[in-house]
Formats: C-alpha cells, sequence, structure tokens
C-alpha cells in the first residue's frame, strides 16, 4: 500500500458505489453483516489484509440507526464522513495520536465495502486503507527470544495489529536530491513497489534501468540491493531518505566513479559497435580480461543481463552465492561494454569483488584464466539460482537400469538444486563408467559439467641437454642434445649418448652439478623424472663401473673439487678462504697408484689442457727427505700409519649429498684420516679430502670409514694466475646434435577429445571405493559424454604438473572455426532429424602466450552482431581474420551450438539490419595489431 497523496481512483470508485435504496438490506440485516457475520468486525485479523478506518462519530450514529429498526428514523446516518481523521483536506495526512476506539473503528475490507455500497462515502474523501502487519517490536522479540522461552515466540507469534500510521518515506532522484516527494508504504509493502512508486512519480521510462539507495543514520547511503523484501525486513523508517538513481546510456551508475579511459582527443558522445571495448590491464590481470571477454562474447548470456532478465532471479540468500554481487558487478560491465559508448574500460570494481569473495585472487599475482573462468561461471550461477532453498537429493546408482531413465533421473536431480541460466547455457552430462578390477562390478553415473578439460597428447621423449666430459684432457667437453624416454633411467641417458661419441655405456657416470659442487651422482637404475629441464648434467667417462665394495675392480673414481685460497678470514676454524670454482671432475684413479704424488700427477695430466706444466726452474724440489717414503694411499682392507711430524690431512666428511646421499663407486677402504702424510714436495697445487659439499670441517665431522672420499685441489692465488687459463677451463663444444629440435606435429581437436574419453586406471591416491568388495580399488574409468550444452567450452590442458616437472605444452591444435562435430562423442540415442544438435561454431578463445613462471592472455572473439572477429589485448582491440584465429597460444575454446545460433539470429524484419562483415570500424591507430 502507497499513497502519495488522495487517490483519484479511489475517491472516484467510492463516488460511483452511491446507495441504491432499493438495494439496501434491511437494518436488522446489515447490523449482523457489519458486526457478527464471517466478513464483520468481530473476525480475526489476517496478516497482509486491509481493514479500513471509520470515523467514531459516525459509525456510533449508524448503530443507533440500525438498533432503531426504522429505515425512515432520523437518525440516519448519512454518507461516510471521515474528515475528523484528517489534518487537512489536501494531502489527506492523518492526524496524529488517534485512538481506536475514541477516534475511529476498524472494518475489514468485505464490511467497508458493504458500508459505502448501502451510504456512499463523502465525496473527494479517499478511503482509508490500512494493512495487518506483525508488530516491529513482535519480530524484534521474535528474533532475540532465548532458547530457554520458546513458549513465549508461538504466543507473539500469533499476535497482529492493524498498521495505522504507515512509513512515510521521502523519495528523491539521484539528479535531484534537494526536491523530495513523501510516499506512505506499509511493513508489508515490498521495497520494489518503493521503486515502482519512485519510477511513476519521476516518469521514468519502462527501458530505463534504475535501482534504490537509503540515507542511513549516519548520513551515508546504502544500496536496497533485495526489491523482494519488505519495507520492515529492509529497516525503512518513516523520515528515511531513498534515492532513486538512473543508468546512464553508457552503462554507467552516476553514484559510481567513472571508471573508463579517453583519450584527449575522444569525443564524449562516441558512439562504436556494442561489444567492441576493451579492459584495462590493472597490473597482472590479463588472465582476468581474457576471461571476461570470452565471456561477454556468449551471445544468450548476454542478451540476458542487456534485457535485465537477470533483475528477477538474482538470489540475495543463497549461503553458497556472493548476495547477488558477482552477478550485480558482471551485469554492470556488460552493459557499458555493450553500450557503444565506451573505447575501454577498467574492471576495478569487478577486480575488487572477486578479490573479496576469493581470496586467492586478491592482489596482482599471475593467475589462469581458465581457474578465473570456473569461479566466475560458478559464483554467477549462485547468484542466479532460481532455486531459493535447496532440497537434499541422494546420488543413485544405475544399478543396471537403462541408460535413459538413470540419465533423465540424474539431470532432473541436478534441476532441483541448480537452475540458472548458466545452467541452461552451460551444463551438460556425463555418463561416468567404474569397473573394479576385482570383482568385475560396474558402476554407471552421470554427471553434471560446466566444461571439458581434455588432455594433449603428450609425447613419450623428452629432449635432455647434458654435458660429456672425455678421460682424454686433449678433448673440451661437449655439448650434446639427446632423445631419451620420458619415463626411462639414467641408463637410457648413457645409451642415447654412446650413439654419440662411441663411448660404452658402461663407462658413463652421471652426476647434477650446481655451484662447482656435485649436488648428486646418479645411479644407473635412478629414473630421469628426478632430473628437471633446469639441471646442470655433466656425464663423465670413467675407466670402468663397479658397484660400491667389491674388491675386484682396478680403478677407483674420484670426485674432484677445484678451490681457491682467499686472503684470510677465520670460518670457525673450519677453512680459510677456500672458495670453489670452475667444473668439478670424476678420475679414474689406478688402485694401485693410490699416493698423494701419483695422484698429483694424474690429475696435473688430466687437468693438462688449461693447466700449464710448470719448467724445472719454476718449481721448488722442497724437502727431498719426505719423497723417499713414497707415501701410498691404502688399498682396501690396510690402514697405513700416519706420522707424528704431520697429522695428515683433514678428515673428510661422511658422503651425505646434498640430494640423497649419492655415492660413486669406490672401494670400502679405510677412511681417508688414515691415509699417509701427503709429499711436502710443494707443487702447483695440494690435494686436501674434503666432504661433498667441498668443505672440510673438523669440529662437525663424525669419521665413517664408509665414507666416500672428495678430493680438493687447493690453488693459491698466484700460482692459479699464473698456470690456470679460466678461459680455456670454461670452453667446451657443441655436437652437431645440439641443433636438432623435437617436432611436435599438431594435433586436432577431435584427437584430444577421444583422449578424453578413453579409459584409465585411476592413480593411487585417488582410489574408488567399489560397494561389492568393502574396499578401495584401483577401478578402471571411463567418461562419455551424453548431453551436450548450448555453449561448449573447452579447456586444452596445456599445464602438466607432476612430481619432478612442470612444463607447458606448445603443441599446435588444430581446431576447426565451423562445424565441430559432436555426434561421433555423444552416445545418447540421438535425433537424426535434427543434426544441428550436435555440431558447433567457435565464438572465442582465450590465448596464453609464454611458459609456465611468466605469460600473457588475449582473446579472439566474434562479435555477435556484425559477425566480425576481433582481438582482444587488454584495452586494444582490433579485427583480424578467421585465418589469424588458430595458433599454439589457444587455451579455452568457446563454442555455441548451432541451433542456439540460429535462434538468436535478428529476424529479417526487424528494423536494424545486421551489419556485414566489413562495417566494423577500421582499427585505431592506438591498437596494437594481432601479429
Amino acid at each position: 500500500m502507497a499513497a502519495v497523496a488522495a487517490d483519484p481512483a479511489a475517491v472516484d470508485a467510492a463516488e460511483d458505489r452511491e446507495p441504491q435504496r432499493k438495494a439496501v438490506p434491511g437494518l436488522e440485516s446489515q447490523r449482523r453483516q457489519i458486526k457478527s457475520s464471517e466478513s464483520g468486525r468481530e473476525r480475526p485479523l489476517r496478516a497482509g489484509e486491509s481493514w479500513f478506518l471509520v470515523e467514531q462519530h459516525w459509525y456510533q450514529q449508524w448503530e443507533l440507526y440500525v438498533q432503531g429498526g426504522d429505515q425512515d428514523s432520523s437518525t440516519f446516518p448519512g454518507c461516510i464522513n471521515n474528515a475528523k481523521l484528517f489534518e487537512d483536506q489536501v494531502n489527506w495526512r492523518l492526524k496524529k495520536g488517534l485512538v481506536e476506539g475514541e477516534d475511529y473503528v476498524l472494518l475489514p475490507e468485505a464490511a467497508w465495502h458493504y458500508l459505502v455500497s448501502w451510504y456512499g462515502l463523502e465525496h473527494g474523501q479517499p478511503p482509508i486503507e490500512r494493512k495487518v502487519v506483525v508488530p516491529s517490536s513482535l519480530c524484534i522479540c521474535c528474533v532475540g527470544t532465548p532458547a530457554y522461552a520458546p513458549f513465549q515466540v508461538v504466543e507473539l507469534l500469533s499476535i497482529q495489529e492493524v498498521e495505522v500510521y504507515p512509513v512515510e518515506l521521502l523519495l528523491v532522484q539521484h539528479s535531484d536530491m534537494d526536491t523530495p516527494c513523501t510516499a506512505q508504504f506499509s511493513h508489508t509493502d515490498s521495497v520494489d513497489l518503493v521503486l515502482r512508486t519512485a519510477r511513476e512519480q519521476f516518469l521514468v521510462s519502462p527501458q530505463e534501468e534504475t535501482r534504490l539507495w537509503v540515507k542511513n543514520a549516519e548520513g551515508s547511503f546504502e544500496r536496497l540491493c533485495n526489491t523482494r523484501v519488505t519495507v520492515l525486513d529492509a529497516a525503512l523508517k518513516t523520515g528515511q531518505l531513498v534515492v532513486m538513481e538512473t543508468r546512464n546510456k553508457d552503462g554507467t551508475w552516476p553514484s559510481a566513479q567513472p571508471h573508463t579511459t579517453k583519450s584527449a582527443s575522444e569525443d564524449e558522445n562516441f558512439q562504436g559497435q556494442p561489444g567492441i571495448c576493451g579492459l584495462t590491464n590493472l597490473g597482472n590481470t590479463c588472465f582476468m580480461n581474457s576471461a571476461l571477454q570470452c565471456l561477454s562474447n556468449v551471445p544468450q548470456l548476454t542478451e540476458y543481463f542487456l534485457k535485465n532478465r537477470y533483475l528477477e532471479e538474482l538470489n540475495f540468500c543463497n549461503p553458497l552465492g556472493m548476495k547477488g554481487e558477482i552477478a550485480e558487478a558482471y551485469a554492470d560491465l556488460v552493459k557499458q561494454a555493450w553500450s557503444g559508448h565506451h573505447r575501454s574500460i577498467v574492471p576495478h570494481v569487478f577486480k575488487t569483488k572477486v578479490g573479496h569473495f576469493a581470496s586467492q585472487f586478491l592482489g596482482y599475482q599471475q593467475h589462469d584464466s581458465q581457474e578465473l573462468l570456473s569461479f566466475l561461471l560458478d559464483g554467477l550461477h549462485e547468484d542466479l539460482n532460481r532455486v531459493k532453498k535447496k532440497e537434499y537429493v541422494e546420488l543413485c546408482d544405475a544399478a543396471g537400469r537403462p541408460d535413459q531413465e538413470v540419465a533423465q533421473e540424474a539431470w532432473q536431480n541436478h534441476k532441483r538444486r541448480n537452475d540458472s541460466v548458466i545452467v541452461d547455457t552451460f551444463h551438460g552430462l556425463f555418463k561416468s563408467t567404474l569397473v573394479c578390477p576385482d570383482c568385475g562390478n560396474v558402476s554407471v553415473t552421470f554427471d553434471p559439467f560446466c566444461y571439458l578439460s581434455v588432455p594433449l597428447p603428450v609425447s613419450h621423449k623428452r629432449v635432455m641437454e647434458v654435458f660429456f666430459v672425455s678421460m682424454d684432457p686433449r678433448r673440451k667437453p661437449e655439448q650434446h642434445r639427446l632423445v631419451v624416454p620420458k619415463k626411462g633411467k639414467i641408463s637410457d641417458l648413457c645409451v642415447a649418448l654412446a650413439k654419440h661419441t662411441g663411448v660404452s655405456p658402461e663407462r658413463m657416470m652421471v652426476a647434477d652439478v650446481f655451484s662447482h659442487r656435485f649436488y648428486k651422482i646418479y645411479q644407473l637404475e635412478e629414473s630421469l623424472s628426478s632430473i628437471l629441464d633446469r639441471d646442470d648434467i655433466f656425464i663423465y667417462e670413467v675407466s670402468g663401473r663397479s658397484a660400491i665394495g667389491e674388491n675386484s675392480r682396478e680403478d677407483v673414481v674420484l670426485p674432484i673439487y677445484l678451490r681457491e685460497r682467499t686472503p684470510a678470514r677465520d670460518y670457525n676454524n673450519s677453512y680459510y678462504g677456500l672458495m670453489l670454482f670452475g667444473h668439478p671432475l670424476l678420475v679414474s684413479v689406478p688402485r694401485d697408484r693410490l699416493s698423494w704424488d701419483a695422484l698429483y700427477h694424474i690429475l696435473l695430466y688430466r687437468l693438462s689442457r688449461y693447466v700449464t706444466r710448470p719448467s724445472s726452474d719454476d718449481e721448488d724440489d722442497g724437502d727431498e727427505k719426505d719423497l723417499e717414503d713414497k707415501d701410498n694411499i691404502p688399498k682396501p682392507g690396510h690402514v697405513a700409519g700416519g706420522s707424528s711430524q704431520d697429522p695428515g690431512p683433514e678428515q673428510a666428511g661422511p658422503s651425505s649429498g646434498v640430494a640423497g646421499g649419492s655415492r660413486a663407486p669406490v672401494d670400502n677402504s679405510a677412511g681417508p684420516s688414515h691415509w699417509p702424510q701427503r709429499a711436502r714436495r710443494k707443487h702447483l697445487f695440494t690435494l686436501q679430502t674434503v666432504n661433498s659439499n667441498g668443505t672440510s670441517d673438523r669440529s662437525t665431522f663424525n669419521e665413517d670409514t664408509h665414507a666416500q672420499p672428495y678430493i680438493a685441489i687447493d690453488w693459491e692465488p698466484e700460482m692459479k694466475k699464473r698456470y690456470y687459463d679460466e678461459v680455456e677451463a670454461e670452453g667446451y663444444v657443441k655436437h652437431d646434435c645440439v641443433g636438432y629440435v623435437l617436432k611436435k606435429a599438431p594435433v586436432r581437436l577431435q584427437e584430444c577429445i577421444e583422449l578424453f574419453t578413453t579409459v584409465e586406471t585411476l592413480e593411487k591416491e585417488n582410489p574408488w571405493y567399489c560397494p561389492s568388495c568393502k574396499q578401495h580399488q584401483l577401478a578402471t574409468k571411463k567418461l562419455d559424454l551424453w548431453m551436450l550444452p548450448e555453449t561448449l567450452i573447452i579447456h586444452l590442458k596445456r599445464f602438466s604438473y607432476t612430481k619432478f616437472s612442470r612444463e607447458k605444452l606448445d603443441t599446435l591444435v588444430e581446431f576447426p572455426i565451423r562445424d565441430l562435430d559432436f555426434s561421433e562423442f555423444v552416445i545418447k540415442p540421438q535425433n537424426e532429424s535434427a543434426p544441428e544438435l550436435y555440431k558447433y561454431d567457435l565464438i572465442a578463445v582465450s590465448n596464453h602466450y609464454g611458459g609456465l613462471r611468466d605469460g600473457h592472455y588475449t582473446t579472439f572473439a566474434c562479435n555477435k552482431d556484425s559477425g566480425q572477429w576481433h582481438y582482444f589485448d587488454d584495452s586494444s582491440v582490433s579485427p583480424v581474420t578467421e585465418n589469424q584465429i588458430e595458433s599454439k597460444a589457444a587455451y579455452v575454446l568457446f563454442y555455441q551450438r548451432q541451433d542456439v545460433a540460429r535462434r538468436l539470429q535478428p529476424q529479417p524484419a526487424s528494423s536494424d539490419p545486421p551489419a556485414s562483415l566489413g562495417s566494423s570500424s577500421p582499427p585505431n591507430s592506438e591498437f596494437m595489431d594481432v601479429n
């Protein structure tokens, strides 16, 4: 019930009901109908119904008249006259402080109409209609009643009263806040009635979109989002200011900040092709822009928002939704982009809303356009879900029933909880078949889907780059590019290298070199998946291989590090300024030459390509006495005594290794602390036993007699500068195979869909509980397409993640622009007379350029009005041809079913003929060309 002033229609209707004396019943009959019948005063109040005020004096006069029994009596009351109840006879506002039983009586609607038909209503007076409501104070009591007083709630809920004084609101327009208009509303009236009253009062055309704001006690304005709630639920009070705002022609709201970008020369009245509008990059938000542009070019969804059909379906009370805020924010973007008044808009409000409801999108980090798209579709669905109260639905297995019956049941169950424009547009149905490998039990279910995430055919080969270090010191290290099985072993890598070098795989050792040390030395049976593409892999030629502890081998392989002594700095007495440099080596040493002096000459030979051998004049003869001993490195099972004059080399640390403790194959001889003393003769460099990290810390080392001996070549700075050629040491050559590129043949989109529907075995991390076996099983699973949606989203799974590797597949997927036929993939019995139900045309593509750590998203989209394809690169938009759309960057594809496309085509009788392909505006010079 809303009243702005006296309602002329109500007044005229009352005047039309002037009493017809012949139709007036007897006085006793009148009394019964007005007082005691079902339609009389004594009937109980019912919430929401209308009652009418009648001035007390007139009603008492009528009572005297009917009690007298004489229709010609002088007590005849005449026309109903409520003049004493009004403050004035212009606005017809009720006097304050009126009391029932003293100033007026209340009559139900039927009784009121009887009296008006018998006696009439004073000329010009409006009827005083009021609603029956639950008092607001009782509502508060009901909500706040403590749990220990349940009977109070029942009693209070049964109490009703007539709302004599309605809520008086001050209605204003956003464009004219100084001239408010007063309107009266019942507490039971909806906020939508307030909006309609304001539209009528301010003469707003039906085509214009409006919304309401209310000024609260703090002086700020709040949106009245849900117009379906009552004035009472919206907590509107008498005297509050309600502002009606009308959307601008460019899709923006006057109250919002102008989030548009305009060049200095752009006309304020710019008019372009609707939908050809860029989105500003706010900082790593190209993923969001790409997803929004794709979704904006889905015709039926965009029409749904442009024609305001979403307003009737906003779900503000869905606990799984976003209170309608995501839907409203997206609607604002669509209306601005399709107004034709912007070249580019700034999606700042939308970005803020997304971050508010999905914390993973907070800030300005890089994200995945498909992940944002998935969130947005789910958010729009829940915000627009027509199901206000979701019922519990039990999932049922097929249990041998026909597929048609089970699929129909599954879809109906889905629609009982999920019914929105997103379901209508994007949802289809899978058939999922699981087979237990033990008992053969078959489980068939039908599940809804919103998009297809299809795998790309993955090559079973892998290209790895390695450096081969020959035993021949004259040969520089060689860089090789090897093709190996993706799930192969280290031995496969050695076999592949052997084909290029002629060196037997048995004479190779593989190591990961990092920061001048061995990060890990691999065993032949280890998997190649543990090696990442970014790892520096060196393969060393050795004289032979043998397992650790075999005493029959004739050579020992020693890991060698290079260190340089820097100006003395005390590192907790561990070592003095020894810094690793260069590439480490794996050197084969004959068992019978395991002495420091022999090792020195072996290493001098191995380094001879970049270490100059000194002349006899340069070398200090040193102490010849020490050389006479010809101390040997002990053989397996022997321990040589040390010298009392020299405690010997520092103890080597345990070969734990940084990456799991792999050891190079060596014998199990006594630990290096029992090796004889090194020769005192002054050489180019000295040798030192160290741990796998290249350090020799006595304070933390626990001696292990089976520890892997690592040897460090320590250089004095002057000697290194004089005899060590760093340029030559870092030199390497490229083998011819380095130019090899593993060509990736393009694949058809249909191949990806076939892969999606092939049988697979569940992974150990995701077993299936078999109801027959009563245990989890690694069942076989097969997905089939049963029902396809109007708009099909196909996500190409280009990003591959495993325990050891991450990669982006840049395979070219060939996808058709038109006539993508799914008839061979849909297993539901097909309608042969309607082949267009299975054929799709491309309408949008989300592209990703770059790799895993960085990249850029763009969009190709077909305008629904002109049919012209455009390239959207953030704020830049330019027209393209169809042959530019297919590329290795294609990531998410949007296809529209052909029957839907024909249904949405404008009719020939339309006043605006469809634009031709060549009618689009020429690209502006500020737009970036697609190439």
